[in-house]
């Protein structure tokens, strides 16, 4: 089978949807399947192999670009080539996902990684009539897939709130649990960002971003009152550096590391040389870095949604979006031993890339049956 995978974000850019394509390729390519991806161009960062569609940057100081939805005859032939279009954006690439999958007559898949009516702050417009606009587009291009994929059950119901019909199939998005799991406690790590042998140190991976709410996790921190703990955060975005004053705001600068982007290679040992992992974000479809830090057995203290409650299922510590109650979680995790309940969720294989990629192959096997049969 050859899955075309048509999405508006790619490397060199890394976040949440990047490596969830990433996951899903390589689950793919595991069971012997062609995963062939369809992304803009950036350039002389087009490092990894895709079929890249023309594009402009932006007039801001963002990795995204403006996307050209042009293909010439040589790429034209490679989408024909096509057994499935799997897209994984509402954006201009998704909607050349839509127009090829009419064309060539192939089934047409949509994974819905983003709630975009969270994401209202970056647009220039009044914020409501945004928000509204974001639900509609949401609503709009879902109901023109063949099936849609959600990460968790609450995902699936906030779909159908937004008023989508297509059928939908919740599918985790899956990790390398054999490579998460095995991270090595680092001491020289530790070292380097000042902990001592008595000292604690919270990790946050994450996009720094406004919709991450990473303000909650400072200020829990803050009223932590103790100098032993470190926040590390890891991750890069255009709130680092009003995050930083915030830090500093709150009093916690000298404990507050910006250790940048961290290769995803190195990622299963800074979670191994961690003492508990913060996940502050209401604004998550899965939070795929909460099943990398639970498969670690890494401790998890989060704000309580329907999405983290799904993916956590019992094997973290869920707080209301309040500094005191985050750091009472904080506290009560830093002072005991690391999680135990990960055998539980590696038993379960609920994160694996083999589920996922079972699950999703099997979507696609039905639409072409339902094709052939038609």
């Amino acid at each position: 089978m050859r899955v075309g995978i048509f999405s508006e974000c790619y490397h060199p850019i890394e976040n949440g949807v990047v490596a969830s394509i990433d996951a899903l390729c390589d689950g793919l390519r595991a069971e012997g399947h062609d995963a062939v991806v369809v992304a803009p161009s950036v350039g002389s960062a087009d490092l990894m192999p895709a079929v890249r569609v023309p594009s402009l940057p932006l007039p801001t100081r963002t990795a995204y670009r403006l996307v050209l939805p042009l293909l010439d005859a040589r790429k034209r032939a490679h989408v024909k080539s096509f057994s499935v279009i799997h897209t994984h954006s509402p954006f201009v690439t998704g909607w050349m996902g839509v127009r090829y999958a009419r064309r060539f007559g192939l089934p047409l898949i949509f994974t819905y990684h983003t709630r975009l009516e969270e994401y209202a702050h970056y647009v220039p417009f009044e914020r409501n009539a945004t928000r509204r606009a974001a639900s509609k587009l949401t609503r709009t291009y879902a109901n023109l897939a063949d099936t849609v994929i959600v990460p968790t059950p609450p995902m699936e119901t906030r779909l159908r709130a937004l008023g989508v019909t297509s059928p939908i199939a919740v599918v985790p998005t899956g990790i390398d649990v054999g490579r998460f799991s095995a991270g090595r406690r680092s001491a020289a790590w530790r070292r380097a960002l000042g902990a001592g042998d008595q000292d604690r140190i919270v990790l946050l991976v994450s996009r720094l971003a406004r919709e991450k709410n990473i303000e909650l996790a400072f200020a829990a921190v803050a009223a932590l009152g103790d100098p032993r703990v470190h926040l590390v955060l890891a991750g890069d975005g255009p709130e680092r550096p009003l995050l930083a004053s915030a830090a500093r705001a709150a009093g916690i600068a000298a404990g507050t590391h910006f250790v940048g982007h961290v290769p995803r290679e190195a990622l299963p040992d800074v979670y191994a040389s961690a003492d508990a992992f913060v996940f502050p974000s209401t604004t998550e479809t899965q939070g795929l870095v909460l099943a990398e830090a639970v498969v670690a057995g890494l401790s998890v203290v989060a704000v309580d949604t329907p999405a983290t409650r799904d993916v956590l299922a019992g094997a973290g510590r869920l707080v209301p979006p309040d500094p005191k109650a985050m750091a009472a979680a904080l506290k009560a995790t830093l002072s005991g031993p690391r999680n135990q309940q990960s055998a539980a969720h590696l038993a379960q294989g609920r994160f694996s890339l083999e589920v996922q990629t079972r699950r999703i192959v099997e979507i696609y096997e039905t639409l072409l049956e339902e094709r052939r049969t038609a």
